[in-house]
């Protein structure tokens, strides 16, 4: 199902000790009670989701539907009939009902888009001209329907590379940027990832019945790995871990080869332009500052930059900015 009326999320994403992570939900929490428009950029399996269902959740629209569209995952030839919905007999292959679009169904609540990045250039000036006037016509229709709803997307790329490419509109994006809030990946935010080590385990001990520790070093190796996947990786390392573990802890011997052998793989060339490769160098060499330093003046000294130009690249590459 390529949208749903959004319900439970695991409650692993709200376990959190670091400043970043901190700062995160209070911002969070500050923007939920207005009806703003919030745009969450973040890497796959940072958590966008729960961040959406908190501020839904918290907002005066709490009592209304949630309703999420993964626009990745709808064709586009089928995207506007989903998302506005369509009159009876208005194409063919329509059913005599018509049918109501996910604007439509979310009223009264909030419209999540998910994988906002993907929507086609046609379905981006459509859905521009919602956000903008309030209403919309499905398909077939002739009367305008009102879109009484709060607009939330999330991606995972660069919106603003996207915009500067020609992929992406710039005024949908002014129309989308108004309140941004970038979730940092968990190779940022390394303390939480003790807290989230204990939650899995107890949470895997529980659906498998087994009593399982984990010893120090072990936990140290996990806590060294840099977790591309993030936290939905590592949620699926801590169950791994727990149903091929041979014994009632999880000990150095059991942790996978990828894990010990971080960081010892030579760079590959995987395409792109030198320009595109050297901006994805130069956004690692500035998390990896950052995440030594742990503050942006002393982290713009080693650089050798300015305060002002980190911060800038900063938002250029979406990399959260320590609050220490």
């Amino acid at each position: 199902m390529q949208y749903d009326q959004c319900g439970f999320f695991d409650q692993s994403y709200l376990v959190m000790s670091s400043d970043t992570m901190k700062s995160v939900y209070k911002s969070i929490d500050n923007v939920a009670k207005y009806d703003s428009t919030v745009l969450i950029l973040g890497e796959s399996g940072v958590g966008k989701e729960v961040l959406v269902k908190r501020i839904h959740d918290s907002s005066p629209r709490a009592k209304g539907p949630l309703v999420r569209i993964n626009c990745g995952a709808i064709p586009d030839n089928l995207m506007e009939s989903e998302m506005f919905g369509y009159e009876k007999g208005a194409f063919t292959g329509a059913t005599n009902q018509g049918k109501l679009g996910l604007i439509s169904l979310a009223n009264k609540g909030t419209l999540f888009l998910d994988e906002i990045g993907e929507l086609s250039p046609a379905i981006q000036v459509k859905l521009l001209r919602v956000i903008q006037e309030r209403h919309f016509y499905p398909i077939g229709g002739v009367k305008p329907v009102m879109a009484d709803v709060r607009f939330i997307a999330a991606t995972n790329k660069n919106l603003r590379s996207m915009v500067d490419s020609g992929k992406f509109r710039e005024d949908l994006y002014y129309r989308l940027n108004v309140v941004p809030i970038i979730v940092p990946s968990l190779r940022d935010r390394k303390e939480d990832i003790p807290q989230l080590i204990q939650f899995f385990l107890q949470k895997f001990q529980k659906k498998y019945n087994k009593s399982m520790t984990i010893t120090e070093s072990a936990c140290r190796l996990l806590c060294e790995y840099d977790w591309p996947g993030n936290i939905r990786e590592l949620e699926n390392m801590i169950e791994r871990l727990i149903v091929t573990a041979t014994s009632d802890a999880i000990v150095h011997d059991d942790i996978p080869e990828e894990i010990l052998v971080k960081g010892e793989q030579p760079p590959r060339f995987t395409g792109g332009t030198l320009k595109e490769l050297m901006s994805e160098y130069e956004c690692q060499i500035i998390k990896a500052a950052l995440q030594h330093q742990e503050s942006l003046n002393k982290a713009s000294r080693q650089l050798g930059i300015d305060v002002s130009t980190l911060s800038r690249k900063c938002k250029k590459y979406q990399i959260a900015i320590p609050t220490r």
